[in-house]
């Protein structure tokens, strides 16, 4: 039988085996995790607004019910297309007819790897509980130093992409809102909060209006926004804009990322961004049987560049499922068309802006639409019930479900 490997459980490669449910195929997915991770919501994991059970689904439990696949918790290390087959970690091989390569996506510092040390990324339940750590443990320790509140209370998002407005908005809510009256040393209502973009504006994927009012928001919830910031140095005791030094006692990286590792084995031309350049079907240029999707492809659609975000992935994966099929028919593979349905980010409390066709909405029902939008694409009735009520009782109550240090 068709022997179909799927390296990575992101939205693209989990849509891949979907697809492939009722074909006559051998599909092994392979994760170094055991869950499918809800991105879009990772960083209310990382404010402490959703318990990571809540964006996270265990990918036997998905597709338990999907008979021709075999999941395989374990890295992959390398992908050999001579031999058709790729190695795993543990040393092992696993050999494959057709390969889908969804491995996502890594933190870029720019050349600045030691930054990552003092300044972490959120891609992860594990980054995430780290920075949940972090920005409660400031706290704690401002209430035990309060004479250092106010580094220890400076907290510094470098990236004016969706994660970073999304994350410096809610951190501004916390300290205005959340903790404002939990603490008898120091006032959480005068941390600062610094997003640095590098950029003239953030959300720069949207139209230029929108991105303007979404700085309206988020500077009315107290967060300061420095544009056109050059980050020179990160360390231990802040960052450097430029000349100006800036002390804090958080720092979180959202400016950038770089694809995965595994693409330069597949021995192919990378972009700047290490990403595969695919052919118009999704597949590797002098690979017609391995097909490379999400973050780690440079993909073009009607001739412009495909966003790197879950529904473009999805599409892809479902395209490059339809492709192994149509090969196995001896017929050739579709062109991949990427169907924009706008975009959302919410800035806060009741704060968001949103583009789908000839939509354009900012403030209370752009964050309505957003709720709704994220309910509908979350995994699992329990997983959308949970973020429901936690999402009701934060908005009447302004309280948030998962403080715990860990």
């Amino acid at each position: 039988m068709h022997k179909v490997v799927i390296i990575g459980a992101g939205f693209g490669g989990l849509e891949a085996a979907k697809k492939l449910a009722k074909e006559k195929v051998e599909v092994t997915l392979i994760d170094r995790s055991n869950h499918h991770l809800f991105q879009p919501l990772l960083y209310q994991v990382a404010t402490a607004g959703l318990a990571a059970t809540a964006v996270a689904m265990p990918i036997r439990h998905i597709l338990k019910r999907q008979q021709n696949v075999t999941v395989l918790m374990q890295e992959v290390s390398a992908v050999d297309t001579a031999n058709n087959q790729i190695e795993l970690a543990c040393g092992s091989r696993l050999p494959y007819d057709s390969l889908i390569v969804a491995a996502g996506s890594t933190h870029s510092y720019f050349g600045h790897d030691d930054w990552a040390q003092f300044a972490p990324g959120l891609k992860s339940l594990e980054d995430a509980r780290k920075i949940r750590g972090q920005i409660l443990g400031a706290f704690e320790e401002a209430e035990r130093m309060p004479e250092q509140a106010g580094k220890l209370l400076t907290f510094v998002v470098i990236g004016g992409g969706a994660t970073g407005v999304e994350m410096a908005g809610t951190i501004a809510e916390i300290t205005h809102h959340t903790l404002r009256s939990e603490f008898r040393r120091i006032r959480p209502e005068t941390a600062r909060v610094i997003l640095v973009e590098g950029g003239p504006r953030i959300l720069p994927t949207f139209e230029a209006p929108l991105s303007a009012k979404a700085l309206t928001q988020l500077q009315s919830l107290g967060v300061e926004v420095r544009l056109n910031a050059k980050v020179t140095n990160i360390d231990a005791g802040g960052v450097a804009i430029g000349d100006e030094r800036l002390d804090a006692g958080t720092v979180i990286w959202a400016a950038g990322v770089q694809a995965s590792p595994l693409a330069k084995t597949l021995g192919v031309a990378l972009d700047r961004s290490g990403r595969v350049a695919v052919e118009p079907d999704l597949s590797v240029p002098g690979h017609p049987n391995v097909y490379v999707i999400g973050d780690l492809a440079a993909a073009s659609s009607r001739g412009t560049p495909v966003p790197g975000v879950s529904p473009a992935a999805k599409q892809m994966g479902r395209r490059a499922a339809q492709n192994i099929v149509l090969r196995m028919q001896d017929k050739p593979g579709r062109p991949f068309v990427y169907i924009d349905y706008g975009a959302v980010a919410t800035i806060g409390r009741a704060r968001a802006i949103a583009q789908a066709g000839p939509l354009r909405i900012s403030g209370f029902p752009a964050w309505l639409f957003w709720l709704v939008i994220h309910i509908y694409f979350l995994i699992g009735f329990r997983n959308r019930l949970m973020v429901m009520a936690d999402w009701a009782v934060a908005y009447f109550s302004f309280s948030r479900s998962a403080r715990i240090i860990n």
